[in-house]
């Protein structure tokens, strides 16, 4: 009698072997979240989250504004990879425009 990694075996009382999957779990969720700075142009924000976060300009506008004032906000919620590669986005895109906006991940 083997066991594979994937399934464990139970005997039934007719003596037939049934296997059952174990659960898969869901990856865990990272926040990407923008930083205020004093120098990047308000408009700059609001393109970015519509370019890289698919926010509506209602919504950019919003998050941006939590930005000026709350001095973070959060863009999305994503797995490891896609929110590294969204901020990763963000700020090279900054730094090409000559702007000093910072994005950070944190996990959920």
């Amino acid at each position: 009698m083997s066991k594979d990694n994937d399934y464990t075996e139970e005997n039934t009382k007719s003596g037939v072997k049934t296997k059952q999957r174990t659960k898969t779990q869901r990856p865990p969720m990272y926040k990407v979240l923008m930083l205020n700075d004093d120098f990047t142009p308000m408009d700059f924000v609001v393109q970015v989250l519509m370019q890289f976060f698919g926010k509506s300009r209602q919504e950019a506008t919003q998050i941006m504004l939590d930005v000026h004032n709350l001095g973070v906000g959060t863009c999305g919620i994503y797995t490891y990879e896609v929110a590294e590669t969204k901020a990763s986005q963000v700020m090279d895109t900054a730094r090409r425009s000559q702007h000093p906006l910072q994005c950070r991940i944190e996990k959920e």
